[in-house]
């Protein structure tokens, strides 16, 4: 199978329906898209019922292009990361992963335009956190929720107004960022850096002003990246947690016990913002992002020092803080509802605590005039308890 047989499959696997964001190939299925966060078959011609497992290998080692690192990484680990370009039309980040003796292939396309916090949409909180100059910056969710997307919105912010040196470590490089204000060094792991841990302790001797580390893999990085944000660097990175809280708990539980404390007090100091966030289904079609987003103050600073309490959590003090630009899932979640954007469904579905958001639904109803309920025909017993 020569590259361009490849182009052209990958061209037609992006042409065969709007907003692809994934394409996979896996033994025993049909070529498929994601699109709007679920899987479609696309039509080959000629066609491919099934995919063999030959024709897998061969697709996932032309990808890698005789890449010995890569090999080497997918034969002894099981999987490797790399990047590839559709010459004029798309990147990709690919993942090739052994499973069952067979490879298989997931191409997560990249976009090709640096967005803005403008064309995202997304919270003002983000603007306030382009004009921070040091400390920790964590955007955390599951994989795939547009973490990448909402630093590169930040950077790009960054970009457009400050004249600093922005070094960037990711795995792989997803969005090019031009030169403007800002000057950028963009290193992808593999070929510029071995790790992230090695990359970031290089990145404090290349006089860098904003460090973006791809993901907070290990106590290594976070040391490192606690470190240079205690040195006067701003440090943005991400990890896989699902709120505030964890994110914290998280960080605490890389470290031994016996720095518990010492951990809960560079945090506190270092801690700028955390950003939470999930993409929850669109009416319409597509999908929209819902946010949790926490910033500094005394309350929160006390609360990493010592721990959530009855009455006094993460979560209490997100809510108290919306005036500071902090805003829960919960509350985010019922905007989008009031703005029509999802359904009352996929509210409830999405929803950390349902009896708030529930509340917060039944809010929105009574201002428009809508049925809280389904219960009808209510009646006052009149002879209820009567002496006969």
């Amino acid at each position: 199978m020569k590259k361009q047989e490849i182009d052209h499959i990958l061209s037609r696997m992006l042409d065969a329906y709007d907003n692809v964001s994934d394409l996979n190939i896996t033994v025993g299925k049909p070529f498929q898209v994601e699109t709007a966060g679920e899987l479609a078959m696309v039509d080959m011609d000629p066609p491919f019922d099934e995919i063999t497992p030959f024709q897998a290998e061969i697709f996932a080692f032309n990808l890698i292009n005789q890449n010995r690192r890569l090999t080497e990484n997918l034969l002894l680990e099981g999987s490797c990361d790399s990047s590839y370009e559709l010459p004029g039309k798309a990147r990709f980040r690919v993942n090739i992963f052994s499973q069952r003796n067979h490879y298989s292939i997931v191409l997560r396309k990249l976009a090709t335009k640096v967005p803005t916090c403008q064309e995202l949409g997304i919270p003002e909180s983000f603007l306030k956190m382009a004009e921070e100059k040091n400390g920790f910056i964590l955007v955390t969710g599951a994989t795939g929720t547009g973490k990448t997307t909402s630093l590169a919105a930040v950077l790009n912010e960054i970009n457009d107004t400050r004249p600093v040196h922005i070094v960037t470590l990711e795995d792989p490089v997803e969005y090019d960022h031009p030169h403007k204000k800002a000057t950028f060094n963009q290193r992808e792991m593999g070929e510029d850096f071995d790790s992230f841990a090695s990359g970031l302790r290089a990145a404090l001797r290349q006089a860098p002003k904003v460090i973006l580390v791809g993901e907070m893999r290990d106590r290594e990085t976070v040391e490192i990246g606690l470190s240079a944000s205690e040195t006067g660097h701003l440090v943005l990175s991400t990890l896989h947690t699902v709120d505030a809280g964890q994110t914290i708990n998280r960080i605490i539980g890389m470290f031994p016990t016996e720095e518990e404390n010492q951990i809960r007090i560079r945090l506190a100091d270092t801690i700028r913002w955390i950003v939470c966030q999930r993409l929850l289904p669109k009416v319409g079609g597509g999908r929209i992002a819902a946010f949790e987003i926490m910033g500094t103050n005394l309350r929160v600073k006390d609360l990493i020092l010592h721990g959530e309490s009855e009455g006094k959590t993460y979560y209490d003090i997100i809510q108290a803080g919306q005036a500071f630009g902090m805003t829960t899932f919960d509350d985010y979640i019922v905007g989008l509802y009031e703005k029509g954007l999802i359904t009352q469904e996929t509210a409830m579905a999405y929803a950390s605590r349902k009896a708030i958001v529930g509340r917060g639904i039944d809010s929105v109803k009574s201002v428009r005039g809508e049925a809280t309920t389904d219960i009808t025909d209510l009646q006052v017993d009149q002879d209820y308890d009567k002496t006969q």
